[in-house]
């Protein structure tokens, strides 16, 4: 937002606090409370405390498996709106925006991810609140991490830098002096929709401002906006990132995200559905008892309420039989074998888990 939108609201809401009954229908549009309580960009709003952050010693080097989207040499991996090149500048090895050539956009399109940016206000301060080194992060194109010069410059909470604009500010001001570099880590979660288009899963975010936690796993309420309030509404799974030009010349350099994977937990190929045998009495009792480890101590099966459990380091552990040799371990990977006598007495247990074998010999 602009320094003169500002001073426009300003004098929009005086009028309408002034106006007759009938306009406060729009009143209660415009200045009514969000799902947070607040109103959005309440001046009343407590701001964030200030902490410090580590000292910066320089670019954080992406992952392996990172997707680098600006290295400081090229802009080939980003738009402009209407899809051609991109209009902002490379200059010393970082791109800056350039007044007037509107927000740059992703070439790709993503869904869940960690993004990694680093970005600065100008050095020179110009300006105040909103008008002072603005610009944003957007996620999907939708989601927006506000930047913004926040070092001794009093805005609005939800609109500070780190803020997830117009609903959440951020947890703290972490922000650095005018011109240094600053670091936005991003964990982004997309929405999620049913067939019909109604909303399953809102967008969950996480934010690091300069190694210090700001937003933690908030859900924005719909797509960010200024003065707006915009209902989640069906869209592409992934969609461009992008950078927001606000007529300040905001710079970015070494930005790179990870495509992270689905949050379903992947389910075995093969599932767990083994043979069950019911012993007898007799050979339940017969596998009661201490066992010795060769390097010391001991483990012990025991019985209870016509169960077998094993008892070593951990909780008793159900032992499920496969046979009269072979016991699964309730809830684990874990197996038991018996290897037994001539006179069928049980003589060794073998204990397998993660890879790794253990025996001990039956005490007698």
């Amino acid at each position: 937002m602009t320094l003169s939108q500002s001073y426009s609201l300003v004098l929009l809401r005086q009028f309408l606090l002034a106006a007759p009954i009938g306009i406060g229908v729009l009143s209660s549009q415009l200045f009514g409370q969000l799902a947070t309580g607040w109103k959005q960009h309440d001046w009343d709003r407590e701001r964030p405390a200030i902490v410090t952050p580590g000292a910066l010693s320089g670019p954080l080097a992406p992952p392996s498996d990172a997707i680098v989207l600006f290295d400081g040499t090229s802009l080939d991996k980003w738009r402009a709106a209407d899809g051609g090149p991109a209009k902002w500048i490379i200059k010393d090895g970082v791109m800056e925006s350039v007044p007037g050539s509107g927000y740059v956009y992703t070439a790709d399109s993503f869904g869940d991810v960690q993004l990694h940016v680093e970005w600065a206000a100008p050095a020179k301060v110009v300006g105040k609140s909103q008008g002072r080194g603005n610009s944003g992060v957007f996620l999907q194109g939708l989601f927006e991490v506000q930047v913004l010069d926040s070092f001794d410059n009093i805005t609005y909470a939800d609109g500070q830098a780190g803020a997830i604009y117009g609903q959440y500010p951020p947890l703290v001001n972490a922000s650095r002096k005018p011109g240094e570099w600053q670091t936005y880590d991003i964990v982004f979660r997309r929405p999620h929709y049913e067939e019909d288009g109604k909303l399953k899963q809102p967008a969950r975010m996480t934010v690091f401002h300069n190694g210090v936690l700001i937003q933690d796993s908030v859900r924005p309420l719909g797509p960010t906006s200024w003065l707006q309030h915009h209902p989640y509404t069906k869209s592409d799974e992934k969609r461009p990132l992008s950078f927001q030009d606000h007529g300040n010349p905001v710079r970015y350099r070494n930005v790179w995200l990870r495509e992270l994977p689905p949050e379903t937990i992947p389910q075995p190929k093969t599932p767990y559905d083994p043979v069950v045998v019911d012993l007898t009495d007799e050979q339940k009792q017969k596998l009661v008892g201490s066992y010795q480890r060769p390097g010391g101590g001991s483990w012990e099966i025991t019985s209870k309420n016509g169960k077998l459990y094993l008892n070593i380091i951990v909780n008793p552990l159900e032992m499920i039989p496969h046979s009269a040799t072979e016991f699964g371990l309730k809830y684990t990977a874990g197996l038991v074998t018996i290897q037994y006598d001539d006179a069928g007495n049980p003589k060794e247990l073998q204990f397998y888990m993660g890879g790794d074998t253990s025996r001990a010999v039956r005490a007698r």
